[in-house]
């Protein structure tokens, strides 16, 4: 069974974690989420467990438990939705940011104080 943990300390190790849930049965796998870029845990993981009764017996006991300060959550995973593949639109009525602005006075529409490169009086 797939198990979720969240709400994880951001100290917390994958073999510390496999150890917490060891207590309650085998763990085939123990993966923690870490941002690319900061290569900081994200505060979640994900656990295998392959007997389903051990796996609901670590939930039942560790979810709300506290791990290193932090209480934690612990469900069963659920797998994620597919994406419908569509763009999220996140402006008011559609318009195109970049097409607003004018390249041949390098400036927006309405905006005529505002010029890009102008000196600004300054020498």
């Amino acid at each position: 069974m797939d198990i979720f943990a969240g709400s994880l300390p951001f100290k917390i190790k994958e073999k510390e974690l496999q150890i917490l849930f060891e207590q309650f049965g085998e763990v085939s796998s123990v993966k923690i989420i870490i941002d690319k870029i900061t290569r900081q845990n994200k505060g979640f993981g994900f656990i295998v467990m392959p007997n389903d009764g051990e796996a609901l017996n670590a939930i039942e006991a560790l979810d709300g438990s506290e791990v290193m300060g932090r209480q934690i959550t612990v469900s069963m995973s659920e797998e994620k939705k597919a994406s419908s593949g569509k763009k999220k639109n996140f402006g008011k009525g559609g318009s195109n940011f970049k097409g607003d602005f004018d390249k041949t006075k390098k400036s927006f529409p309405g905006k005529s104080g505002f010029q890009r490169g102008a000196s600004r009086g300054r020498r």
